[in-house]
């Protein structure tokens, strides 16, 4: 992609790094103090991005049982961080019940199609929280989580400047016609940088770990913008919203951390079975 046509997809660069200065800042300050805090823009960004998904979707007349999910996920992903990963399993399944219970009085005409709608957004959403939650409960969850932030901004970053200087040969037109092969390169070594530097410098773990976190998140971060895109293309719109300036909406923030998280929850806990 030449500097030409990065410039010409209507993005506001200098309010895009604003608003990504500040989110990186909010990271930093919540996970670096006190920890929990950290939860509470997780919990609204990701309300935000349902209440997005939900507003696009009902353009097709597709109505996600919003509310169930909602306080459903958010019950997960608190008893995620303050009981563990097998209360977190409960109430998705309770939030599965619920979600089945609020459509019903809707009749049956959609009804299949709303529910799945609705466990779609479920686990797509709050149900990958949870890893970050998990996550961030261990006694070195701070780091833990500040690590998977990092890899998985290096793939967007790195992503994203290596297709303006460099990026030639579309890698997906179908899907998302701005992406190259280029761009691609510049995400595997970035976060392959990303994980090397940051698991041995935030949890002492070995170089080796490191690439094999970064290799993974770049892969699972490509899927999540991929798939992201898919779903804006079946839905006919460029963007989820217009919620934050320069990116579009939060869920175009979200799409690779989503599918990043519980990658990386599931490295880490591997990894640092016997360390942390």
């Amino acid at each position: 992609m030449s500097e030409r046509k990065a410039i010409s997809t209507g993005r506001n660069l200098p309010a895009a790094i604003a608003v990504g200065l500040a989110l990186g800042a909010l990271v930093l300050v919540t996970l670096l103090t006190v920890k929990v805090t950290f939860l509470i823009p997780v919990a609204l960004l990701v309300g935000v991005a349902l209440w997005e998904l939900t507003s696009a979707v009902r353009a097709r007349q597709i109505r996600i049982p919003v509310i169930p999910v909602a306080a459903g996920g958010a019950v997960m992903v608190a008893l995620a961080y303050w009981q563990g990963p097998r209360d977190a399993l409960a109430a998705l399944a309770v939030t599965f019940i619920a979600v089945l219970a609020w459509r019903l009085p809707g009749g049956a005409p959609g009804y299949l199609r709303d529910v799945t709608a609705g466990i779609f957004a479920l686990i797509y959403m709050p149900t990958m929280a949870v890893f970050v939650a998990l996550m961030l409960s261990q006694s070195n969850g701070a780091h833990r989580t500040l690590l998977f932030a990092i890899v998985t901004v290096c793939s967007d970053v790195g992503g994203y400047f290596a297709g303006i200087v460099i990026g030639r040969h579309p890698m997906a037109p179908v899907i998302s016609p701005k992406k190259t092969w280029e761009g691609l390169a510049g995400s595997v070594v970035a976060c392959l940088a990303g994980g090397a530097i940051g698991l041995p410098l935030l949890l002492h773990g070995k170089v080796w770990q490191g690439l094999i976190l970064g290799a993974a998140a770049v892969s699972a971060a490509t899927l999540g913008d991929l798939v992201e895109s898919m779903i804006k293309r079946d839905l006919e719109i460029k963007d989820m919203s217009t919620f934050l300036p320069g990116h579009g909406g939060v869920l175009e923030r979200l799409d690779s951390l989503l599918i990043v998280a519980p990658v990386s929850w599931l490295l880490l806990t591997i990894f640092l079975a016997h360390g942390g």
